[in-house]
């Protein structure tokens, strides 16, 4: 089976091609490709959502026709069509979805709608990703009972998948996502958008953690997160009467991916445990963080736990179709191209 799947949530435009072969197993990407317009954004420290829309309608046709490059003949080769239809932004869904009806109706092909949260979990699905050295597994496919961490700008949640068709939200950011904490704690250190890469190369210079920033909700019973606290804490830090030189602002950005990194490992890990998960999945931006990755590998090891890790290729971690074309396959709701709408609310449930 081969998918077209298309991405238009925030700020990027994507379309990707992925083929299904292996007796339905193996998910082989045939092309990926992706227009930001995150230069435009980081003028203005974040995203503007019309900004967004109006790059994406001049982008969405050239990006799609980029990724069918892969075929002699896309009408006849192409069995399904997917399309992110939320959550996200309004106007960014809209160019998206109405893109994706139109394809299915002239061409006549099943339309999946897919709920943009579940493509980063199958972003882990797709074979390319089983090349990252960050990666510990011994299946080529995740295994059930799973775990999912999906942490990114605008999202933190953990969730329980017994198979394709059970899966069960364990809990979610109270307030601020991982991924905006950072990009908060950027304005306050004057770095650019998106501030996490940026947070992570200063970093790297610094060993000691030597504010130790709060971790909100760390011993909680649930699986629920909260960030809004600990960007308070930085906040706080910043407006001592101290100089903010380079190493005041590195040593920052340790302490702060510290708080976060352990936040999400505790609960992960505790939720891996309570449900003897055979799988741990992360998807989102903010699993590109090499750290991240380095601290979970490190915490399968030292744990000794009978369970697979799985981690994205990088650029399959922030906004991509290919996610999308992978969880339509797993996921396959065919809808008729006049009932799919965007929902700029949908969550797991």
């Amino acid at each position: 089976m081969i998918i077209l799947g298309i991405e238009t949530s925030c700020d990027e435009t994507a379309a990707a091609v992925i083929k299904v072969i292996d007796g339905n197993k193996k998910v082989e990407l045939l092309s990926n490709v992706i227009a930001s317009s995150l230069s435009l954004h980081a003028q203005t420290g974040g995203i503007i959502p019309e900004v967004a829309a109006r790059e994406q309608v001049k982008f969405i046709i050239p990006v799609i026709e980029e990724a069918m490059k892969v075929f002699r003949n896309p009408q006849e080769e192409i069995d399904a069509i997917a399309v992110t239809v939320g959550p996200g932004l309004i106007g960014s869904l809209l160019v998206g979805v109405e893109t994706a009806r139109t394809f299915a109706y002239v061409w006549h092909k099943p339309l999946i709608p897919v709920n943009h949260l579940f493509g980063h979990i199958y972003a882990n699905f797709i074979s390319e990703i089983h090349n990252s050295k960050f990666i510990i597994h011994n299946s080529a496919m995740p295994e059930f009972p799973v775990v999912a961490l999906v942490v990114s700008g605008g999202h933190t949640d953990l969730v329980l998948m017994k198979n394709h068709r059970d899966i069960k939200w364990l809990g979610g950011t109270r307030d601020d996502a991982a991924g905006e904490a950072f990009d908060k704690t950027g304005r306050l250190l004057n770095l650019p958008y998106p501030a996490g890469p940026q947070i992570e190369q200063l970093a790297k210079a610094v060993e000691k953690d030597i504010y130790h920033f709060p971790r909100p909700l760390i011993d909680s019973d649930d699986y629920d997160f909260s960030f809004s606290g600990l960007k308070t804490a930085v906040l706080r830090e910043t407006q001592k009467d101290e100089p903010l030189n380079s190493e005041r602002i590195s040593n920052i950005c340790f302490s702060l991916q510290e708080a976060v990194f352990d936040i999400l490992l505790k609960k992960t890990f505790q939720a891996a445990n309570q449900f003897n998960a055979k799988s741990i999945l992360l998807g989102g931006g903010v699993a590109s963080n090499q750290t991240l990755r380095k601290k979970f590998e490190s915490e399968v090891r030292s744990q000794k736990l009978e369970v697979n890790l799985f981690v994205p290729d990088k650029k399959l971690c922030t906004d991509n179709a290919a996610m999308i074309a992978a969880a339509a396959f797993f996921n396959n709701e065919a809808t008729a191209w006049k009932k799919v709408s965007a929902n700029p609310e949908l969550y797991f449930d």
